[in-house]
Formats: structure tokens, C-alpha cells, sequence
């Protein structure tokens, strides 16, 4: 099999936790595949360049190996390989994220009274 559609092939590669959720991205766009807008039902091949953005993480990554069946993690890591770029933009996120936390963030839920007051008081 040297090909397979795009929805499948992000899905099997563990971008999208299901083959819906892929079709969804591709078809607002936010899969890429050489650089221009693509359908679900597109073919992806060994070499194709690919943008994702699931939603919390943008990829851009190589195509290494097809596969239209998900399988283990370790198995969906080999059927790409991410882009030097990718990585440095990812981790600068991560870095960021790590360092500015949102003031809402500790707080699980609706904000109690005292919740409120340490909000207010950390905003000013």
C-alpha cells in the first residue's frame, strides 16, 4: 500500500482521536498537505509535506510510512517525522505556557468567594 486517504492516514497517526474529528480539521482547513487546502478524501503518500493543527498543537510534519488502521503509539510515531522548525516553535510554546500560567488555571471549576478575591487581587 503505498497510499491512503488523509482523514485515515491522521487519524492512524494519532493526531485526531477520531476519523471524524480529522475529516472536521481538513475540511476547515487546518490540515495542509503541501502547502495548500485539501478534502478528507485526498491521498497522502511517502514524502508529502503536512500542517496540522489539531487544536492545541500545530504540527508540520514528513510522511514516512501509510497506514489506514490505528495502532499503538509507538507504531503511529513511525509514520512521520517532524520537522526541525516544528520542534523549536512547539517547545517556545511549551516554554511560554510554562511560564505565564493563566491565573484560572488552578482553579477546578466555578471560582469560590476566596478564589474571587485572590483573582481580584492578583489582577491589580
Amino acid at each position: 500500500m503505498d497510499t491512503t486517504r488523509i482523514d485515515k492516514w491522521c487519524w492512524a497517526a494519532r493526531f485526531f482521536k477520531t476519523r471524524s474529528l480529522a475529516t472536521e480539521a481538513i475540511d476547515r482547513g487546518r490540515v495542509r498537505l503541501n502547502g495548500d487546502a485539501t478534502k478528507p478524501s485526498h491521498n497522502v503518500r511517502v514524502g508529502d509535506r503536512l500542517k496540522i493543527d489539531n487544536g492545541s498543537t500545530e504540527w508540520e510534519v514528513l510522511v514516512t510510512g501509510i497506514a489506514d488502521k490505528r495502532g499503538s503509539a509507538a507504531i503511529a510515531a513511525t509514520l512521520y517525522g517532524e520537522t526541525e522548525d516544528s520542534v523549536r516553535r512547539r517547545e517556545a510554546e511549551a516554554e511560554r505556557h510554562r511560564l505565564f500560567r493563566e491565573p484560572s488555571a488552578q482553579i477546578k471549576g466555578r471560582p469560590t468567594k476566596r478564589d474571587r478575591r485572590l483573582l481580584d487581587r492578583s489582577s491589580s
